[in-house]
């Protein structure tokens, strides 16, 4: 098998060093860049698999960079690395389609095995490995190739935006508990996953607005329901 491929995109030379050695030590295939203008052109060079990025950076901050990683490869799991507790930093990550974030200081056993809960959740789909097309409304929905269309128009939905809407059409018109969509596509319910879910659930509700027949409700104290 070979190696995961990691782009790490780290200022602090000091500590992006160690977490190279440490992830390389781990098995991992990880090149280093030392601010964002740098690991953008080594990402338009090369094919990733995972992306570490630190928030603030000189030159290119890490959540512009992943805007323009998201362009070429939507699905690319990228977790951000801040020095900030803020939750504004928290949601904004979300919101430019974060996998997941740590605040320094931090453990780096404990990276190491979100990096692998990342990965195994994208690389092996949790939700069901098969190719699924649903008929939603005037959308079409090809759960695989994570594209939402309609018409002439093609959405590229992230890996979650596309485990999340998957979960909603297996269950149109029926009630999706919170906790279970949580456990079952970030891995545990804790309150900042509850908050990226309600950033993505948003940009579902923005693709599918054109189509006037199709909800995604919010259901008080218990979960959501995708009303077609």
């Amino acid at each position: 098998m070979s190696e995961t491929k990691l782009l790490l995109a780290e200022d602090d030379h000091n500590l992006g060093s160690l977490l190279q050695e440490y992830l390389t030590a781990k098995g991992y295939d990880v090149t280093l860049a030392k601010d964002g203008n740098q690991a953008l052109d080594i990402f338009l060079d090369a094919e990733f698999d995972f992306c570490i990025l630190d928030v603030m950076m000189p030159k290119k901050d890490g959540f512009s960079l992943a805007k323009e990683i998201r362009t070429k490869n939507p699905e690319i799991p990228i977790l951000f690395l801040t020095a900030k507790s803020m939750q504004e930093d928290t949601i904004k990550g979300f919101e430019v389609g974060a996998d997941d974030y740590m605040t320094k200081p931090f453990s780096m056993e404990e990276l190491l095995l979100r990096i692998k809960a990342i990965l195994k959740r994208t690389k092996k789909g949790e939700i069901n490995p098969d190719a699924e097309i649903f008929s939603l409304g005037k959308f079409n929905f090809n759960s695989l190739q994570h594209e939402l269309k309609l018409g002439a128009e093609t959405y590229k939905l992230t890996t979650k935006e596309s485990d999340l809407l998957k979960l909603f059409c297996q269950n149109q018109n029926k009630t999706v508990s919170r906790s279970y969509a949580l456990k079952l596509i970030w891995g545990d319910d804790s309150y900042f996953n509850a908050r990226s879910m309600d950033v993505y659930i948003t940009k579902l509700r923005k693709y599918l607005k054109s189509d006037g027949s199709i909800q995604i409700m919010n259901l008080h104290g218990e979960g959501f329901k995708l009303v077609c």
